[in-house]
């Protein structure tokens, strides 16, 4: 049997980038035929992309870490690194990425919405992209980006039109069953449903989908039975039908009461406070049914909630009652078609790559006053250099230089030897600071992959 998970963690890795490659063409009589390093390939992504054929979120309940495959490193010959594979993860329609701090990344809605979950690195640069007029053979390259690294939720939400809700045992994957061509599991025990059930109905020219939520009870949006796990299966319904039990055995059930609980958990889970409401006075087929809604009706009516008596196993009421769902759906999709978009994408806010911010800390065990370097660039570029070598140091000197970095450290008042940090957290990397190489300075001559700006650094 197949198991129902609608909320997962997920670690997605993307792959890392190749490297780039140092080579110079050698052939007879051309012993220096100038820098042929080819560039590393992309990091494959770790992507989301919505298959109708999904239904759960059970693959990444039990395979929760994703990783993408890296690029591979650039040769010699202007050969460029293959990129890495992606990862593709089918994921259900309705489905919402969250970010570790509960911001909505991504909400995809419609079969083929993707979303890139991680981005992989991107492949270094060889040694014969980095030639220019001033530096015309380069003896380094630029090491591949590390792939980008996410935890992320999954969260399901289902995409029906119209939700039924109701006590356990009020008949609702019954009239789903009656309804359409769904076949949930039915018995006379409560909490039979546990998972929603969808079903799809046409009723004219309208043809749209039910979703039976599990079981409601009193407390439910503060983590009682069923319904806080499936309350969120409500929210993207356009109508929601409430199913009274009209025969209940049970004593102390009356079917305004059911309604009221019923009502004060939803508005307590909040945000469906405008849908349209139709009540289903279900079981009428059994003569006590039949007399508790046919004086509960009138009572719901004098509460502007127009009332259906029905019967799942009669089928008695169900075409009205399909043909009212029908016609509220439609209203709905008419009144959303200009405003709503076929699917929605949600993303956090743009960084600016070409954006850095120097700022003064203080170390906490010594007391020495640093200065720390983030942003986009900055922390790219270091990751992207070989410190082994030193002429790719000094080409790292001139970007940061040309970015404005050194312009910022005198401003906040650094002087020659004060310790900069270029990155976050314990990762970053840390130089005493010399601010003698002019930007765009032509390295001197000597052995390929040193650079003589660097000797008195």
């Amino acid at each position: 049997m197949t198991t129902f998970v609608d909320r997962v963690d997920l670690h997605a890795t993307a792959g890392d980038g190749g490297h780039g490659c140092a080579s110079v063409h050698r052939e007879k009589f051309k012993p220096l035929g100038g820098p042929d390093g080819g560039n590393g390939g992309r990091g494959g992504n770790v992507v989301l992309v919505v298959d109708p054929s999904v239904t759960t979120l059970i693959g990444f309940h039990h395979r929760p870490h994703q990783r993408a495959t890296n690029g591979r490193p650039g040769q010699g010959a202007h050969r460029s690194g293959a990129d890495g594979d992606d990862v593709i993860l089918p994921v259900p329609d309705g489905t919402v990425v969250l970010g570790a701090d509960g911001e909505t990344l991504a909400d995809l809605t419609g079969s083929g919405t993707t979303y890139v979950v991680a981005r992989g690195g991107r492949g270094g640069l060889g040694n014969a992209a980095l030639a220019s007029q001033r530096r015309k053979a380069p003896g380094f390259a630029l090491k591949g980006e590390p792939g980008e690294h996410r935890d992320v939720v999954l969260e399901l939400k289902s995409v029906a039109d119209v939700a039924l809700v109701g006590y356990p045992s009020a008949g609702k994957s019954s009239l789903i069953a009656a309804l359409s061509q769904a076949r949930p599991k039915i018995a006379d025990y409560p909490f039979t449903t546990l998972v929603p059930n969808l079903g799809v109905v046409t009723a004219g020219d309208v043809t749209y989908t039910i979703a039976d939520v599990p079981g409601l009870i009193p407390g439910a949006s503060e983590g009682r039975g069923l319904g806080l796990e499936f309350l969120r299966h409500i929210e993207r319904c356009s109508v929601i039908v409430h199913v009274i039990d009209a025969a209940s055995l049970e004593s102390d059930r009356e079917p305004l009461a059911d309604l009221d609980v019923i009502e004060a958990e939803l508005a307590a889970y909040g945000g469906l406070a405008d849908r349209p409401r139709l009540v289903a006075l279900n079981k009428v087929d059994l003569p006590d049914g039949r007399l508790v809604a046919d004086m509960v009706a009138p009572l719901l009516a004098e509460r502007g909630l127009p009332a259906f008596e029905v019967s799942a196993v009669s089928h008695e009421g169900l075409r009205e009652l399909s043909f009212a769902m029908a016609a509220l759906v439609k209203e709905h999709r008419v009144a959303t078609a200009e405003v709503t978009p076929a699917r929605i994408i949600i993303t956090p806010p743009a960084v600016d790559d070409a954006g850095f911010d120097v700022r003064r800390e203080t170390h906490p065990e010594t007391g020495e006053t640093i200065y720390r370097v983030t942003g986009m660039r900055p922390e790219r570029w270091v990751l992207q250099t070989d410190f082994a070598n030193e002429e790719a140091v000094g080409y790292l000197a001139d970007r940061l230089a040309r970015l404005g970095v050194e312009e910022r450290l005198l401003a906040e008042g650094a002087a020659p030897g004060s310790t900069v940090v270029i990155g976050p957290g314990d990762g970053a990397v840390v130089f005493d600071w010399e601010p003698t190489i002019a930007a765009g300075g032509t390295a001197a001559s000597g052995p390929r992959g040193t650079d003589r700006r660097l000797e008195d650094w």
